[in-house]
């Protein structure tokens, strides 16, 4: 078994969708990035690719390739899903933690979970999706960026 930890930060724009965990938000600021700047789902991804030792998500799916212009980062998940597949490696559960001062995320938790779960090949009960406040300290309490973290644990496959 391995244990891997991603984390990443994304500031927040005007004129982006705000895609967590490849479900659309609704909010006024999306997130700045190459990809679609899904911070819970690229924090999950370079948990994965850790815990497999293959690098990051940067490595991967860099933002000088035109290939990752505006995709989904679910599309890129199932990617990394594969190799690991490819490896040897099944995950075993997934949890991971957004900080972000707004809005309020408590509403769409259980469909992130749903949503990544499906691209893993996961049960929704082992995708953990939780949000927490800044309780307005910092850049992200100011609602510049969000940030998320994940713990993932990977099993060799017989």
């Amino acid at each position: 078994m391995r244990i891997g930890y991603g984390s990443d930060v994304h500031a927040l724009v005007a004129g982006r969708r705000l895609v967590l965990g490849g479900v659309e938000v609704a909010f006024e600021l999306g997130l700045e990035g190459h990809s679609d700047a899904d911070v819970l789902t690229h924090a999950i991804i370079d948990a994965l690719l850790g815990a497999a030792a293959l690098g990051t998500i940067g490595e991967h799916f860099s933002d000088q390739d035109p290939r990752w212009q505006g995709v989904s980062s679910l599309d890129l998940l199932a990617i990394t899903a594969q190799q690991l597949a490819g490896q040897g490696w099944r995950v075993e559960n997934v949890d991971s933690t957004i900080t972000a001062q707004r809005p309020k995320l408590a509403p769409h938790l259980g469909s992130m979970a749903v949503s990544l779960a499906a691209q893993l090949r996961l049960e929704p009960s082992r995708v953990s999706v939780k949000a927490s406040s800044p309780e307005g300290l910092g850049a992200l309490g100011r609602g510049e960026g969000m940030a998320a973290q994940a713990v993932v644990l990977l099993e060799r496959q017989p």
